[in-house]
């Protein structure tokens, strides 16, 4: 549930920071905040006193479109001879973070009618703890740290185990009047009617350094509001009729951004706050697909970055091997050190699949053709992996078995041990064939096949295609389960179906591997109570064995499934479908606070005058979930982009247009397709929803289908 301080996160590249509404750290209340840099806690405690008490808290805003947690605060009664009245000193405290620091602006007022000497003092600890450690993994040793005052600054070291020192060092823009181990201290001087500014800096690269506290802070600042205005000018403008859904829409753009960071590659959407702050191979291509409506710079990061990190090697205890594509890339002592196997990781057997699909929709929708041909390399050694993946199973099915001793027991996206079982409830054994990874595969030839076609290689392409047909016919046949009138959820090491149903089948749709007859059945059972919560489609359906409502993967409900099933169901045909799914998660983004869709959610049914029911550690932001309703509203309007290299002329398809709930009118604004750019605007009507067609450059031509 939520604290009784509501959390607030900031993120800049490689640091992160989870405050409370003071824009502090308090460990007594909230065991996992701190700041964190590059999967290290480096500030665990960090608390201001007024007269040695905590201001009380007035509100505090966490301003997503610019990356900024402002804190509105006020003296109480002082607890103390000499303290003044409650609620006359005013607090705003200001909160930005650069890659190597974390910076604030304490601006006080005084409303008293003589002068104040108040007492400041900050609090500041860093246990320097590994995020798996903050997580609840146990070590049996760790470094030394060391605690230090130096010339009016707290600094704090630890050694660690892996040889290298982590630092956090405290300064401020007022000259100090004592440092001691845990904290340091100074008189603030108020006239009445005073305003008068101090500013900290928390750094964790003490050599960064060359600037005073104000003037760090000030240039933090700006280079923040220019990154998030940056991100707003390149991307297209989505906005309808209702302020709820614009809040929804604005969040969610701001979260991917505030998560983003800058590879060598490009941007890259790191996965979640807190546990998955990095490049997670699976989260960043579904997300950078989920956003290529809007911003097509996301998946061309996430291609590159992952090309140039694909496997080189045969490598077991790293579950690495040569075309894979990365699961997961940790920074942080126990990575470095090898407790985990995640400094880089390849235990994800749909990273691949996904890699190859997002090339193919990027390149039709950019058209960067000399991007995507200088990938064929990396783009043919993952098809190359999944053809000789398939050809070491029986079935001739894409499996995954973990290999690595502290590795993944479950590779596809529901990685959790207990996520894949059989009716009974028993675990599946074996190396394991999930029905969504087969679809993946499916997608996969198709989008190869799409790109060597677009290179002139017709061929290869053909042959893929044919690949993907006869893996089409296979696949219906080894999967489909008349008993649950679905696609098991996957076959274990004997070949035995698990004939259970769950999302995953709905992720089938997404790639067209079904028939037309099988996404029927699927859309009705997902759209079904037992399925569908009233707020989102449950992983597991309620009449399963291992159903459990508050289970991570057995009956929870995540706003990135449901928005590739819309994108399946929208596939087919089944529009309708789709905006149920749409507006049951717009209704769980007013639901939640600022609007901010978290990784998932429990799956109790939904209740009138009650919201959905929190997931104690779910992630929030979380990439994908924030991404999710671009790639649902791709679905609603019945988008599609198809390109004729030849003429090089961009047909923008619209199938059977719709709207939400709640909305009359939708402006997408700047939607770019390579060269050539397009303004669109879907209105309700009294029988359906109309296009009009607000603009576009020459080489765009609309096809609306009803």
């Amino acid at each position: 549930m939520p604290d009784s301080l509501p959390s607030f996160v900031l993120k800049n590249e490689e640091t992160f920071a989870i405050l409370d509404s003071r824009g502090e750290i308090c460990p007594d209340r909230q065991q996992d905040a701190g700041i964190f840099h590059r999967g290290t806690r480096h500030v665990s405690r960090l608390q201001a006193l007024l007269w040695e008490r905590p201001p009380l808290v007035l509100s505090a805003t966490e301003r997503g479109a610019v990356g900024v947690l402002v804190s509105h605060l006020s003296n109480d009664d002082g607890g103390a001879v000499g303290g003044s009245a409650a609620m006359t000193i005013h607090l705003e405290r200001s909160t930005v973070l650069t890659a190597t620091a974390c910076l604030q602006q304490f601006c006080f007022t005084s409303y008293e009618d003589r002068p104040v000497q108040m007492p400041l003092t900050l609090r500041l600890d860093a246990d320097f703890r590994d995020i798996f450690e903050v997580r609840g993994y146990r070590r049996s040793e760790r470094g030394q740290c060391v605690r230090r005052g130096i010339d009016g600054t707290l600094e704090l070291v630890y050694r660690g185990l892996d040889g290298e020192d982590r630092v956090t060092v405290l300064r401020l823009s007022d000259p100090v009047q004592y440092v001691s181990e845990g904290q340091i201290g100074l008189i603030m001087s108020l006239e009445p009617r005073q305003t008068r500014r101090l500013f900290l800096v928390l750094d964790f690269h003490p050599v960064s350094m060359p600037l005073g506290a104000e003037e760090h802070y000030t240039a933090a600042m700006a280079a923040t509001v220019q990154r998030f205005r940056d991100a707003r000018r390149s991307a297209a403008s989505v906005v309808s009729d209702n302020p709820a859904f614009n809040s929804w829409l604005m969040r969610s753009f701001s979260d991917v951004h505030l998560l983003a960071s800058q590879v060598e590659d490009g941007l890259y959407p790191y996965a979640g706050v807190p546990w998955f702050s990095c490049p997670f191979g699976r989260d960043g291509l579904i997300t950078a697909r989920q956003m290529l409506m809007v911003e097509p710079r996301l998946a061309r990061g996430v291609l590159g970055y992952l090309a140039s990190h694909q496997a080189m090697v045969d490598d077991p205890a790293h579950d690495e091997e040569p075309g894979k594509i990365l699961h997961e890339s940790r920074l942080g002592e126990m990575a470095a050190l090898g407790e985990v196997p995640f400094s880089s990781y390849y235990g994800a057997v749909d990273s691949t699949p996904l890699f190859l699909m997002l090339a193919g929709d990027y390149l039709c929708r950019s058209d960067d053709r000399d991007f995507i041909a200088s990938l064929l390399p990396e783009l043919q050694a993952a098809m190359a992996w999944i053809h000789r993946a398939e050809a070491s199973s029986a079935d001739g099915f894409l499996r995954y078995l973990r290999v690595a001793e502290n590795g993944l027991r479950n590779q596809g996206w529901k990685d959790s041990d207990d996520s894949i079982h059989h009716a009974d409830g028993r675990l599946a054994e074996g190396s394991i064939a999930l029905c969504e990874v087969q679809a993946y595969a499916y997608g996969a030839r198709r989008s190869l096949a799409s790109i060597l076609h677009h290179l002139g290689r017709n061929g290869e392409a053909e042959s893929l295609l044919d690949e993907a047909a006869a893996l089409q016919k296979r696949f219906h046949k080894a999967f489909w389960t008349p008993a649950i009138d679905s696609y098991a959820l996957a076959l274990d090491g004997e070949g035995r179906a698990c004939q259970v149903r769950t999302s995953n089948a709905g992720h089938c749709l997404w790639t067209g591997i079904a028939t037309a007859q099988a996404a029927s059945a699927i859309a009705r059972h997902l759209m079904a109570p037992t399925s569908f919560n009233g707020w989102g489609i449950r992983t597991l359906d309620e009449r399963e064995s291992r159903y459990n409502p508050m289970s991570y993967h057995n009956g929870s409900v995540w706003p990135h499934d449901n928005a590739l099933i819309g994108m399946g169901l929208a596939r087919y045909g089944h529009r309708s479908e789709a905006l149920q799914i749409l507006t049951g998660l717009f209704e769980t983004a007013c639901a939640v606070p600022i609007f901010q869709l978290p990784e998932l959610f429990c799956g109790f049914p939904r209740r009138e005058e009650e919201g959905p029911t929190y997931y104690p550690v779910a992630c929030s932001p979380q990439a994908w979930a924030s991404a999710s309703v671009f790639g649902l509203l791709e679905a609603v309007t019945g988008m599609s982009i198809e390109r004729d290299h030849g003429s090089g002329r961009v047909q923008v398809r619209l199938r059977n247009p719709g709207l939400p709930k709640g909305l009359n009118l939708l402006d997408i604004h700047g939607l770019r397709l390579g060269e050539e750019e397009i303004n669109l605007q879907f209105h309700r009507s009294e029988h359906d929803v109309g296009v009009l067609v607000r603009g576009r450059t020459l080489g765009v031509d609309v096809l609306i289908m009803k």
